[in-house]
């Protein structure tokens, strides 16, 4: 896994998103997991990435509001719509930018919104997008998971990496 973009916030010239996601206390305050998922617009796949790569919990569409003693691990999940994808740039700003503050943010996970190839333009915006966060990992289009079958029953390959990078990235050092 190699790193896609900045590891840390930039601050200082890096232009305010318009549309910022709140930052929350967390709907589940449980402790039995080592990341969030934040989904950036709804529908991008939270609930099905949270039973397919276990570990993390939905942040309920607010970044995670930290303690003043540890950082707070955070996925961004997007769709690979124009809508999706600019969701995720702009959350991405919001992180790059300090707006959001006791965010480790671990990279962005992009789930096809439809079958075969993408359109040259969103694949040219995912590429953009993903220079501003840590690590893209991107998710193909899943037919059974749109039918309602268990996401751990038809997992693409995709996720045997995202689920080892995310738990290497989060294990206590």
């Amino acid at each position: 896994m190699k790193l896609s973009g900045p590891a840390a916030p930039q601050g200082v010239g890096v232009p305010r998103p318009e549309h910022a996601l709140p930052v929350a206390r967390p709907p589940r305050a449980d402790t039995g997991h080592s990341w969030w998922w934040l989904g950036v617009h709804g529908g991008a796949g939270v609930s099905t990435l949270e039973r397919a790569v276990p570990g993390g919990r939905d942040a309920g569409r607010a970044w995670p509001a930290a303690s003043a003693s540890a950082t707070v691990p955070v996925v961004l999940v997007a769709r690979s719509s124009a809508y999706g994808v600019k969701a995720a740039q702009s959350a991405a700003r919001q992180w790059a930018s300090g707006m959001v503050t006791g965010v480790d943010l671990l990279g962005l996970v992009v789930v096809a919104d439809a079958p075969g190839r993408r359109p040259r333009t969103l694949h040219n915006l995912v590429r953009l997008v993903s220079g501003a966060v840590p690590r893209l990992w991107e998710i193909p289009w899943v037919e059974s998971w749109r039918l309602g079958e268990p996401p751990l029953a038809h997992l693409p390959r995709e996720c045997a990496p995202l689920s080892r990078d995310l738990t290497r990235l989060t294990r206590p050092a």
